[in-house]
């Protein structure tokens, strides 16, 4: 597994020189799946350790440990439930926000995908970020903090964790996948995890296969209608299906030629809605052709 230093160099590096100072701020706005989690559940060993070393966390120690393993009371991870988080869930964590930690003075608390906080759940951690009232630090996780509401923006430290495609690249080709293969699976991974499970999975096998579809629907879209079921069989389940529409997406955008291919990449986002909404992926396959 690789490190945050390989896979966030310069924000290690920032956060290294603001924690050994001793400048940390009580709430962050972290945009950019790549490493952001890593990365915050560093700065909260950092807080916890038992045996820091020049203040960093020593990564080997009970604390450390049991963060690893999701164990440690005084720090919380809070997650959608579905494409929302409640404000009751929110008011919930905030009443411990006020409070001293189970093991300690001090409490993290990190909120992933903050951006799907409802807009009343937002604007009670609104109030606790202006005025903390104990010795606790949030960080809040979001892959675009554009989606994030202007007022709680304006009130964090905002970081940006771009996606480090070199060297999500050099590992991709490591697994032995072809050049072109691993820069569509570069694209469609958000971090190392997401490529790792994508290794894990078919994706080579579904890349080379729409690969081939994609050059048989430039050539001839009837034959192409008929060569859905191969993509249909491969992808099995909901983790793939989606893959495919990454994979599609990728391929056109990759060889926009002229108006023709910016049309498939209209039809393709529409027929991936269309199975978001239940439509089932061969039916919205066949209709990304026949419409």
């Amino acid at each position: 597994m690789m490190t945050i230093q390989e896979l966030q160099p310069k924000l290690f590096e920032t956060f290294t020189n603001i924690i050994q100072s001793g400048r940390l701020n009580h709430a962050y706005l972290f945009s950019g799946d790549f490493a952001s989690l890593d990365m915050a559940i560093y700065i909260a060993k950092s807080i916890f350790c038992q045996s820091k070393l020049n203040d960093l966390p020593c990564q080997t120690c009970r604390v450390c440990r049991l963060i690893d393993k999701g164990e440690f009371p005084d720090l919380k991870i809070i997650e959608p439930s579905g494409q929302i988080i409640k404000t009751e869930v929110i008011k919930e964590v905030m009443k411990d926000f006020t409070k001293t930690g189970l093991e300690g003075e001090k409490q993290v608390f990190i909120i992933r995908d903050c951006d799907k906080m409802h807009i009343n759940a937002a604007n009670s951690l609104l109030k606790y970020i202006e005025e903390p009232q104990s010795q606790s630090y949030i960080f809040l996780l979001t892959s675009d903090d554009n989606k994030v509401l202007p007022t709680i923006k304006s009130r964090t430290q905002v970081f940006h964790f771009p996606k480090n495609r070199s060297v999500l690249l050099e590992y991709a080709l490591q697994k032995g996948l072809l050049k072109t293969q691993a820069d569509i699976l570069v694209e469609i991974s958000k971090d190392p995890k997401d490529l790792e499970k994508k290794l894990d999975s078919k994706a080579s096998q579904l890349i080379q296969t729409c690969q081939k579809w994609v050059a048989l629907l430039k050539r001839d879209s009837d034959q192409a209608y008929l060569e859905i079921s191969k993509l249909v069989q491969q992808a099995t389940d909901k983790f793939e299906q989606e893959m495919v529409f990454q994979i599609l997406m990728i391929i056109f955008s990759k060889q926009i030629e002229g108006n023709e291919d910016l049309i498939w990449i209209e039809k393709i986002y529409n027929a991936q809605q269309m199975w978001m909404n239940y439509v089932s992926f061969q039916n919205a396959l066949e209709y990304m052709i026949l419409s």
